[in-house]
């Protein structure tokens, strides 16, 4: 996950949700320019999920995310797209 936040922030978010997950802080916007999910002025990223394999290449990329079932859309698209489970 790509934030426009800061590492505090988003390090407080983690843990409110008590998980490990690894959300990487873009302050600046830079990424979010490259991947082309800027928001409205730049203040926020847009929920897109992009699936990217081993070799660095975009399979897919989802801009329909819904929060409610974001986990269960990506472990359907990354078995649809056969990625190796863990």
């Amino acid at each position: 996950m790509v934030s426009l936040d800061d590492p505090d922030k988003n390090k407080a978010f983690a843990e409110s949700l008590n998980t490990d997950q690894v959300l990487l802080s873009d302050p600046s916007g830079m990424m979010a320019d490259v991947f082309g999910v800027k928001g409205f002025a730049g203040l926020y990223a847009k929920r897109w999920t992009f699936y990217i394999d081993r070799d660095g290449i975009v399979r897919e990329i989802d801009k329909k995310v819904s929060t409610k079932t974001a986990g269960q859309d990506i472990a359907r698209k990354l078995g649809e797209l056969g990625f190796p489970k863990r």
